[in-house]
């Protein structure tokens, strides 16, 4: 086994960074922690009064796809620890995901995923049903030009329009949340919040 595949954590949290190629052949790179990601969070009831009861259908799949996709996942704080807070589920988490090569990046782009409820001053409510669906299809988010290299928008392509218009009714209808999460951290600076790595790095050699 090579020390490149020795350094390879596909879920690993830390607040410092070590360069793994900079460790002696024999050492274990001591700033990471395994993790028991939970994937699987339960997705909150719509709340009545915020949709018309002829979209209740739409609302119900799309509250099914939300689950089945595993939004909660990476939105919910304390998923990425095993613990997510069912409170505040699907209103951003305060642990983010590292975007850039951990074998190259001492300090990582970190983007922190956010709040989807439709509060209006730190989650979607103000965002027009357009700019979710490109949210959510094409990656189109809050980083500029760069798509959201952390969300698997590539699967999420796949969806025909009846299902991301379900997604879209289903996440206007449930409450809205204030959570705001942390600012993306560009690469080179200092994270102050803790993140995780999710990804596969093939070895080159």
């Amino acid at each position: 086994m090579t020390r490149l595949h020795r350094c390879i954590l596909l879920i690993t949290a830390a607040t410092f960074l070590a360069a793994c190629a900079a460790e002696p052949e024999s050492a274990v790179p001591l700033d990471y922690e395994l993790l028991a990601h939970t994937g699987d969070v339960e997705a909150p009831e719509p709340e009545g009064g915020r949709y018309a009861p002829a979209d209740k259908d739409a609302i119900d799949r799309g509250r099914y796809l939300v689950v089945l996709l595993g939004c909660g996942a990476c939105h919910t704080h304390g998923a990425f620890e095993g613990a997510p807070d069912l409170e505040r589920a699907l209103a951003g988490s305060g642990i983010g995901i590292a975007w850039t090569n951990p074998l190259q990046n001492e300090r990582p782009g970190v983007v922190y995923p956010p709040n989807i409820t439709p509060d209006e001053q730190t989650g979607i409510g103000l965002w027009s049903n357009a700019r979710i669906a490109n949210a959510i299809r094409d990656g189109d988010g809050r980083h500029g030009a760069r798509p959201l290299v952390s969300m698997p928008w590539q699967s999420y392509a796949r969806l025909n329009d009846d299902d991301l218009e379900a997604i879209v009714s289903y996440l206007r209808s449930i409450p809205p949340i204030e959570h705001r999460v942390p600012d993306e951290v560009q690469p080179g600076q200092t994270a102050t919040a803790p993140f995780v790595y999710f990804g596969v790095y093939r070895s080159r050699d």
